[in-house]
């Protein structure tokens, strides 16, 4: 017995290292992702009538503005509550009937699938600041299900979120701005840990929103 195995050790350290190798291989195919990037986005590659016209020509290291809101528990909301984290960005209003109601249906499904993700956070931004008070958005939260250490629906200055849309989201038709403007728009916005925009979405379509739940595990994965 014992020459047979020392007859065929060299053939068994063979087939041993091989089978390594194999299931090294494998192993890769079922974990190493499509090899997709995200774009990071500027100003300069946004169609131009989402995009404020002083920023318009801006080619490279656009970020997301600072701001200072208040959301839904009547706390102040600022960029430090978003620091290293990814997040969605959207623009509502509680008393939408159109596609207010979709968009927010679709941030609760995006809630459940990251509920348990620190890395992950969604902002929603009233775009009816006036209307939208603190106790107003409270009562659309608890609505909704919002959780609240995932999710901030936010008021303040009108301007300051109109702003924000069109000069730093990139996410609503550009207008000179007065008293009466109404952003309506159903883009999700992507923000990567840089405050970098990385990705735009319809948040009526279902299919975008799985498009944007993978694309959320690829940003997971940059250094």
């Amino acid at each position: 017995m014992l020459q047979f195995f020392a007859k065929y050790k060299f053939f068994g350290i063979v087939m041993l290292v091989l089978s390594a190798i194999i299931i090294t291989i494998i192993y890769n195919v079922y974990t190493i992702d499509d090899g997709k990037t995200l774009p990071i986005y500027q100003p300069n590659d946004v169609t131009a009538e989402l995009v404020d016209t002083t920023v318009q020509h801006v080619k490279k290291y656009h970020k997301i503005a600072d701001f200072s809101l208040t959301n839904q528990n009547g706390q102040t909301i600022t960029q430090k509550d978003y620091k290293d984290k990814i997040y969605v960005a959207d623009f509502f209003f509680t008393t939408c009937q159109t596609i207010c109601p979709i968009m927010t249906d679709h941030m609760v499904k995006i809630q459940e699938k990251v509920k348990n993700d620190p890395e992950i956070m969604l902002l929603s931004h009233s775009v009816t600041p006036k209307v939208d008070t603190v106790a107003q958005l409270k009562k659309y939260a608890l609505e909704k299900g919002v959780n609240d250490k995932k999710w901030n629906l936010v008021t303040g200055d009108k301007k300051e979120i109109y702003d924000l849309a069109r000069k730093s989201y990139l996410a609503a038709k550009d207008m000179p701005y007065n008293e009466y403007d109404l952003i309506h728009t159903e883009n999700f916005v992507l923000v990567d840990k840089k405050k970098r925009i990385r990705g735009f979405y319809d948040g009526t379509d279902p299919e975008a929103i799985e498009e944007l739940m993978g694309d959320i595990k690829i940003l997971e994965k940059e250094k």
